[in-house]
């Protein structure tokens, strides 16, 4: 799964909101993309299963571009720790999505191939999706 390799600061401030984003809205290196229009937290996990599923059905054809990078770390405690000691540690992965942001491009392949693929994908994700394409 997916982890930055090494981070300025151990752990992070939780953030306030989902803008629009700004960043990542138009397609770059595929024809045909995953596109997100509402705003969430996406685990490595989560992201992960999108990208197998979209390999899975495209089976060694087509490119894929997985634009999103989960870097935010989320720290949880203990269970039954009672209040005070500190942050927990971390625990895993976010990346952080807003509304309007690409998750996945694909390209080499159908229009017909790819909107399925990333169909199948957009059920392991837990924001809402549309097919684009350039």
């Amino acid at each position: 799964m997916l982890s930055p390799a090494k981070t300025k600061h151990k752990k992070m401030h939780k953030g306030r909101g989902s803008n629009v984003a700004t960043r990542k809205t138009d397609i770059s290196f595929g024809s045909f993309a995953l596109k997100s229009m509402e705003g969430l937290w996406v685990t490595s996990r989560q992201i992960e299963a999108a990208r197998k599923a979209i390999t899975h059905y495209l089976q060694k054809g087509g490119k894929i571009w997985i634009r999103i990078f989960p870097d935010k770390p989320i720290t949880t405690k203990g269970s039954e720790t009672g209040m005070g000691g500190g942050k927990g540690a971390v625990d895993h992965y976010v990346a952080v999505v807003k509304p309007g942001m690409v998750l996945f491009e694909i390209d080499g392949v159908e229009e017909k191939v790819a909107k399925e693929a990333l169909r199948l994908a957009s059920h392991k994700l837990p924001v809402k999706t549309r097919f684009i394409k350039k």
